[in-house]
């Protein structure tokens, strides 16, 4: 048994990370303020993350699991406040690679401000620069979209809406491609480093393969018993008002990653896996308006 810090562990990814290690039967405890129910089997830590004091000193983890920090100041003071521990993994993101780089991008790329990313990847690229110069033996971990029961984003929860009421769905008119991870895959990938400690510290994480997003809406539909029909948006509408990505194509090098982990959640049984959760948990994600948008802007597609 080994102990575990998970910061968070109400939400999402940092909620699946604390279940699944407290699962594995993992001694795990969670750092937040207690605003949220918390998730199973697992000790809380009640304290702002920015303002902990002595509340870490005294305990000893065997990996500190940091979902989330999203600035240097961040990393900073849960790292000054910890005693002793052995692993820590920071989940940033590949928001913290340059939009213009030359596709896939790779872990020895050069890193720097993404303009559709804005603060989120800058904050990310401050927290890894803290690290690998004050714990260059963290391990650091770039996802892109992360996916899976307990999502509490509006993504492909918007598309099982639009599925179950057998809505045409409206696709932006652009090519771009999309990159997922399971949650799941990204414990399992935790699990590993912590438990086989490679030497390589930086890893991009992520299925194998991007997919268009016409494949993605298919496949979620599908998720759901039920066959796609599409329509294309016209040009001059905002991209984020009808639909729930940016207009940016995710491709990451997973190479590191798969010669550790080979296998991953294949897409269409993750999204079966996700809109299974979301039957029983539709009130639990906060809905955007992208329907009311369709229906006045593209009544004429449907």
């Amino acid at each position: 048994m080994r102990n575990i810090l998970v910061t968070g562990g109400t939400v999402f990814v940092s909620r699946y990370v604390a279940e699944y290690f407290a699962n594995l039967g993992d001694k795990v405890w969670v750092l937040n303020r207690n605003t949220k129910p918390q998730p199973e089997n697992v000790t809380l830590i009640e304290a702002d993350r920015r303002h902990l004091g002595e509340s870490l000193k005294s305990l000893y983890f065997d990996a500190v699991i940091d979902v989330t920090a999203y600035t240097e100041k961040d990393v900073q003071t849960l790292t000054q406040a910890l005693g002793s521990f052995g692993e820590y993994v920071f989940i940033s993101s590949s928001a913290v690679y340059p939009e213009t780089l030359r596709k896939p991008f790779r872990e020895s790329d050069p890193t720097g401000a993404n303009c559709i990313w804005g603060d989120y990847g800058r904050g990310k690229l401050c927290a890894e620069n803290y690290l690998l110069k004050n714990l260059p033996k963290a391990y650091i971990l770039r996802p892109p979209y992360l996916y899976g029961p307990m999502q509490n984003l509006y993504r492909e929860p918007f598309v099982f809406d639009c599925a179950e009421k057998d809505r045409t769905f409206i696709l932006p008119g652009t090519s771009m491609n999309l990159q997922f991870f399971h949650v799941r895959d990204l414990c399992r990938f935790i699990d590993i480093l912590i438990t086989k400690k490679p030497c390589r510290r930086i890893y991009n994480v992520g299925n194998t393969e991007s997919v268009s997003i016409r494949e993605w809406v298919n496949l979620c539909y599908s998720a759901t018993g039920r066959k796609a029909k599409t329509a294309t948006a016209p040009s001059g509408h905002c991209i984020r008002d009808y639909f729930c990505f940016y207009d940016y194509d995710y491709m990451l090098d997973v190479s590191a990653q798969t010669a550790l982990m080979p296998d991953v959640t294949p897409l269409d049984e993750g999204l079966r896996e996700s809109y299974n959760y979301y039957k029983e948990n539709k009130n639990a994600i906060p809905k955007k308006p992208y329907t009311e948008y369709i229906d006045r802007e593209f009544k004429n597609l449907l």
